[in-house]
């Protein structure tokens, strides 16, 4: 479905669910100026668009057990279409990686990697990131604190 052309008051609603996705459909629309059923049918609109993706708390990584944010750099020997896709999805199934780009420049993907400890890094090195045809080299960066971390994106 292409993508629907955004009026003011769709983007003060994305604007609103952004900052609390747990808002009742009657207080977002009290906050965007219109009644419950139009906000309801917008909000529906921009999920079957694909414009809203889904609903989710977001968790402190430390307090479930998860403190360690590695940031792992991804050379492959071949760039072929059916290398990358071929890496893109196995990755894709990994719950340790939470987000993985593909990139210009020397590295082909960064990735995100959460872990318990340096000895879970390690595990996630050696039993699944290595074992996959086609890495030429891996570099790890590991985040020593968090400044900022967001998932609201900048919507005027």
């Amino acid at each position: 479905m292409p993508n629907p052309e955004l009026d003011a008051i769709d983007r003060k609603i994305l604007r609103a669910l952004q900052e609390d996705g747990k808002i009742s459909m009657g207080e977002l629309a009290e906050k965007v100026g219109l009644s419950p059923s139009p906000c309801a049918r917008r909000v529906r609109l921009m999920e079957k668009a694909g414009i809203i993706k889904g609903y989710a708390a977001i968790i402190d990584q430390r307090r479930v057990g998860l403190p360690i944010s590695a940031f792992a750099s991804i050379k492959l020997e071949r760039q072929r279409e059916e290398d990358l896709d071929r890496f893109e999805e196995t990755v894709s199934r990994w719950p340790e990686v939470l987000d993985c780009y593909l990139m210009t420049g020397q590295r082909d993907y960064l990735m995100r990697v959460v872990a318990a400890d340096l000895e879970a890094y390690e595990r996630f090195i050696k039993d699944k990131l290595t074992r996959l045809d086609n890495i030429a080299s891996i570099e790890t960066s590991f985040a020593l604190g968090q400044v900022k971390r967001s998932e609201t994106l900048p919507i005027s």
